[in-house]
């Protein structure tokens, strides 16, 4: 799913860090974040960032388990708009307040 945050006030680590997740890497403008809901880190949302002037996107899914590799690759992650993801979808409009919205 994907939410639009307007006129952030705060850096995006930042505003992540409080939803409770966490900085993972960096790559072509895009940050990837993720908050790990077992201790083995599996299952655990994901979250790609994309930062437009003051506008944050967040692209998020919810990984059940590690890739896997071979001759093909799989990513075991979950993209519908229902169930977990958008019960946290939820959890974030309501945290980050009225200057989000689903896209």
């Amino acid at each position: 799913m994907k939410i639009l945050i307007e006129a952030i006030s705060e850096n995006p680590v930042s505003l992540l860090r409080r939803a409770g997740y966490v900085f993972q890497r960096e790559e072509q403008g895009e940050m990837s974040f993720i908050r790990s809901l077992a201790s083995a880190g599996y299952p655990r949302f994901h979250c790609y960032t994309k930062l437009n002037k003051l506008a944050l996107t967040l692209s998020l899914h919810l990984d059940q388990k590690k890739h896997t590799y071979g001759e093909t690759t799989r990513h075991h992650g979950e993209y519908e708009n229902d169930g977990p993801v958008k019960e946290e979808t939820l959890r974030l409009i309501a945290l980050f307040g009225e200057k989000s919205r689903i896209l």
